[in-house]
């Protein structure tokens, strides 16, 4: 275990049914007048719009509103909101939805705390100090930003997708109503479980030893997340089996899992290319790595993978034979892909082989003469992203 580690958890999570009621109650400590911010009409088809609105209503807090967040959110619409935001006078963010809405969200509460333009936050130009305090109601569990410290955003006009991380991003309440899952489509459920997953599997495999704990944490998530995920495969109205998922998508990302280890996030890197290059889910891209990503690391540290394969994965087989057990373990997870309907291959996606040494550059570093690589199991450079691509082609 790493010898210093912090855990930051300022956030008010409400979870269950009709906890969406509170919200109005919930924020007026921290709002004069809020930015009430969404996607489509889904919130409103919902009756989240509505029940936000009279929430609102009953305690005096006035608000402006935004919509026409897209999945991979985009810089456009924060430019629109942090220059909405100052005209009107708004003081706190609300963000109702996915992961788009909320990282959209954050990235206005930090705009509007910055002299300059936003995105140099996010390349890194300048380093985050405060922000407007954010609020959150989820209609969508996967990408866990309703509890953590990051946002991420999709740059349209240069096709760069960056994340950006601080707690003062982490929101101040959150509600978790697990309703609202049940009407989500089939593709969703896969996305935002795999995202899910993915969020553990940064955390799970390093080379800290001495993680006890956290090992635990993330083995028991695993199982659970991937147990009640085959049920909403076959019944996505499952109440039971929403709760479930959308807890431990919380617990994915809000850092609890990876206190004390060195995380990885090589593959998160290398999707945020294929979501530049062709807007794919990042779910999906997601899917389509991992099992690569798998195939070409596991050597640099067998024993995780072993580890990985016998506590969550279920197999059983001589020791004699390690090798054998990771890849029964690897092949294992793919199939669980496939019953949550995932693909695979690049391909599938609309990603040619011709765009790999590009998107592989762009992620390490490379394209833009400053490489450092990504991830820490195994350092990657350009060359090895080529590989990892050429394996899920």
């Amino acid at each position: 275990m790493q010898n210093f580690f912090q855990i930051c958890t300022p956030t008010n999570l409400i979870f269950g049914k009709g906890t969406q009621h509170q919200i109005g109650a919930l924020i007026k400590p921290f709002a004069t007048k809020v930015l009430l911010h969404y996607g489509g009409g889904t919130v409103k088809k919902l009756g989240l719009y509505d029940d936000t609105k009279k929430s609102l209503a009953a305690e005096n807090i006035p608000f402006v509103e935004l919509g026409g967040v897209v999945p991979n959110p985009r810089l456009s619409l924060v430019y629109e909101g942090i220059a909405l935001c100052k005209k009107e006078g708004v003081d706190f963010i609300l963000a109702i939805g996915g992961g788009s809405a909320i990282d959209s969200g954050k990235a206005i509460a930090a705009g509007m705390c910055y002299d300059g333009d936003v995105w140099d936050l996010y390349e890194g130009k300048a380093t985050i100090q405060k922000a407007l305090p954010v609020a959150t109601i989820l209609t969508i569990p996967a990408a866990g930003s309703e509890m953590s410290m990051s946002t991420v955003i999709s740059n349209e006009e240069t096709g760069r997708k960056y994340g950006l991380n601080h707690d003062v991003l982490r929101p101040v309440v959150s509600i978790v109503n697990p309703e609202y899952f049940t009407t989500l489509p089939k593709n969703q459920v896969g996305n935002g479980v795999v995202d899910i997953i993915s969020h553990m599997f940064e955390r799970y495999f390093t080379n800290t030893t001495h993680c006890d704990v956290t090992d635990g944490l993330c083995e028991a998530t695993l199982k659970a997340v991937m147990k009640n995920a085959l049920i909403l495969a076959k019944d996505n109205t499952n109440y039971e089996a929403w709760a479930e998922v959308g807890f431990g998508g919380i617990i994915a990302h809000n850092n609890w899992l990876g206190v004390g280890r060195v995380q990885d996030w090589a593959t998160h890197n290398m999707e945020h290319e294929l979501s530049a290059f062709n807007d794919v889910a990042h779910g999906a891209g997601l899917a389509v790595l991992t099992p690569a990503w798998m195939k070409y690391v596991y050597k640099e540290n067998i024993n995780m993978f072993v580890q990985f394969a016998t506590n969550v994965m279920g197999v059983q087989q001589s020791f004699r034979d390690p090798e054998a057990i990771v890849l029964e373990g690897i092949a294992r997870f793919e199939a669980f892909l496939k019953q949550m309907g995932m693909v695979l291959t690049l391909s599938e996606l609309g990603i040619p082989e011709s765009a790999f040494e590009e998107m592989a550059k762009k992620a390490t570093g490379e394209f833009f003469g400053k490489e450092v690589g990504i991830g820490n199991f195994k350092r990657l450079n350009w060359q090895d992203v080529v590989e990892v691509f050429k394996l899920c082609k």
